[in-house]
């Protein structure tokens, strides 16, 4: 639970951070005070992670639990609904492509076939 709690905070920090390291980055001890704030948040004496998970992270997820909720589920019906889409245009565009070299090798094969048929065998001059 503590490394749930740790990996979460991070990557709310990572997120957070993506954004306002190009505003802040020029002020003085900027890289010190971050890598200070990472070890605090890992640290087992300080457990700054857990400390900011129980007070800001889960009361927010716990008022928004329904919310968060609904959009899961409307998400997973979209994609199933994508997914079934994407297959008929897939399995719509495998059996073109079939159809299609289907057709154009019948004319290949026919005029292959033609090359052998009887009468052309007879018009060959019979050796003996």
């Amino acid at each position: 639970v503590r490394w749930m709690m740790y990996w979460i905070v991070f990557a709310l920090f990572m997120a957070t951070e993506t954004f306002t390291d190009l505003l802040i980055s020029w002020f003085p001890f900027y890289y010190e005070v971050k890598m200070a704030f990472v070890i605090w948040l890992l640290s087992p004496y300080t457990r700054g992670a857990s400390l900011l998970y129980r007070r800001f992270v889960h009361p927010t997820l716990a008022r928004r639990e329904k919310d968060i909720d609904a959009f899961l589920i409307r998400a997973r019906e979209r994609g199933y609904e994508t997914v079934l889409r994407f297959g008929k245009r897939g399995l719509n565009l495998a059996a073109t492509a079939a159809v299609q070299a289907a057709t154009k090798s019948q004319g290949a094969l026919a005029g292959r076939l033609r090359s052998f048929s009887m009468q052309d065998l007879r018009s060959l001059p019979d050796q003996e």
